[in-house]
């Protein structure tokens, strides 16, 4: 089990399901609702109302922080940027295209949105009904026309004339209070920089000092904070990305904010395998890739060995199927394929995220740098299944129970399907009993599952699917014994209530 301070998560272990909501896309539909520029206050109640009936305890909500024209300016003059835009949007306008919400130029709420207090006033909204505000944070780098870019230059990463002759694309001469300097645009190990940022300089004591304050300035207006490729910063990555030692940030950090707000959750966008490093750092969640990757690639056995990882453990991963960074499932995946992959997801122990526009099954992906999206019809389809699936996630089993994975057996010898199957079963604080069975292959399939529950011996059991029409009625002799006998159709799924019948 990972060591680190994680009072967040564990004084609200059943806080498990987050809604992606991007304000600037939709305080820009409200504008045209209104016929005026829209504030956060704007944001109906029955929009509130909606998100605490589904289910949901967290709303992440992207897009809150000011930026600024230099960000805005990167993101309309990048050809490559532009004409994917234009793919998405044929009647692409200039103001449709905002900049980058990470492109940060302050830890405020812009005046135009309605500032801080519109921030304070829809957080009291959401705690009225249950709800709680995670926010961004994002360590690694600035927008381009930070303040500190002309009045703190030694905050970043100094590049040469040198470097930018040959590195151009990750450097930029900019103008500061010490004259023009070669700043670094920030960037990852695997990707081009990001044009409309620059790279902070966590070598600097001055420059980790300076973003703890930042972090404790944000962490003020919210209830979490899903931090930005959070990994970036480690001190070995940081090392590696720039030939440059660091000090360990997050644990000091995190603790500052703790230290004002014991209850306070910190989420890792995390990939490269890390998971577990930034929970050791103090993290309460840590983005699961991984598991989003076996499934994307059908690999069943992947699947399942990811998921015998110690249930603790994986309670503070973060499950999903998109993301605003990411292709929207809808599109990447065929329907029987999108159905097998959230049951697995949804219904495995962890912090269940959903990306806004995934209920409806828009397949239409659009980037951070557009305040306005393509008008689709909801998918009525996808939208029933997810229905039926957020009710079903609000079971208590499913919110604070205890998950064991299982292991499907052969219906009979010879036959090997039973390897593309993923079981595990969900016991309640009350007593309550689910299993979850997925033949996670392109193919038909047959397993038997044994229940590791001794108490239905010699007892008539019935199990009934929440997810369809399926009920059955067993011995709990065979339950316990044989196992139950499952033939499902390729992608084929249950969720099965577990009783005593009468």
């Amino acid at each position: 089990m990972p060591q680190g301070n994680r009072s967040g998560a564990e004084a609200d272990a059943a806080l498990r399901r987050t809604a992606e909501r991007h304000l600037r896309l939709r305080l820009r539909e409200l504008e045209s609702e209104l016929g005026r520029l829209a504030t956060l206050d704007d944001i109906p109640d029955a929009e509130f109302d909606l998100w605490a009936r589904q289910g949901f305890d967290w709303i992440y909500a992207l897009g809150a922080w000011s930026t600024g024209e230099a960000g805005r300016a990167i993101s309309r003059t990048r050809p490559e940027w532009r004409h994917a835009f234009e793919g998405l949007l044929p009647d692409l306008q200039e103001r449709d295209i905002c900049g980058s919400g990470f492109a940060i130029t302050a830890y405020v709420v812009p005046p135009a949105i309605g500032g801080d207090a519109a921030l304070l006033r829809m957080r009291r909204r959401l705690h009225a009904r249950g709800l709680r505000l995670m926010l961004d944070f994002v360590p690694n780098h600035t927008a381009l026309d930070h303040p500190w870019v002309a009045e703190r230059p030694e905050l970043f990463l100094r590049g040469s004339e040198t470097l930018l002759g040959r590195e151009p694309e990750n450097y930029r001469r900019v103008s500061t209070a010490r004259g023009t300097m070669v700043l670094a645009h920030g960037r990852d190990l695997y990707f081009p920089a990001w044009p409309d940022t620059l790279q902070l300089d966590h070598g600097n004591f001055a420059t980790q000092e300076a973003m703890r304050g930042e972090l404790l300035t944000a962490a003020a207006l919210c209830d979490g904070l899903r931090c930005d490729m959070a990994m970036l910063v480690l001190s070995e990555i940081f090392e590696r990305s720039w030939g440059r030692a660091a000090a360990p940030f997050w644990p000091g950090a995190i603790c500052a904010v703790r230290e004002r707000n014991p209850g306070f959750v910190f989420r890792a966008e995390v990939y490269w395998g890390l998971e577990a490093v930034m929970l050791q750092q103090g993290f309460d969640y840590s983005y699961d890739k991984t598991l989003y990757d076996r499934l994307l690639a059908g690999d069943a056995h992947g699947v399942h060995d990811h998921l015998r990882a110690d249930a603790t453990w994986q309670s503070h991963l973060v499950r999903f199927l998109e993301n605003h960074d990411m292709p929207r499932v809808a599109e990447i995946m065929s329907w029987d394929a999108h159905q097998a992959a959230a049951v697995v997801t949804f219904a495995s122990p962890g912090l269940r995220f959903f990306h806004q526009g995934q209920l409806e099954g828009r397949r239409k992906a659009v980037p951070i740098h557009l305040d306005r999206r393509p008008a689709e019809a909801s998918d009525p389809v996808i939208a029933a299944f997810y229905g039926q699936l957020l009710a079903v996630l609000r079971r208590p089993a499913l919110r604070d129970g205890t998950w064991r994975l299982l292991e499907p057996a052969p219906a009979w010898e010879g036959n090997p399907t039973h390897d593309g199957f993923i079981a595990g079963l969900w016991t309640g604080p009350s007593g309550e009993r689910l299993l979850v069975a997925v033949n996670l292959q392109s193919h038909q399939g047959q397993c038997r599952i044994t229940l590791p529950l001794p108490d239905l011996a010699g007892r008539p059991v019935e199990v009934a699917d929440l997810l369809g029409p399926a009920r059955y009625r067993h011995t709990g002799d065979e339950l316990v014994g044989h196992g139950l006998y499952l033939d499902l159709a390729a992608y084929g799924y249950h969720l099965f209530a577990i009783e005593v019948a009468p």
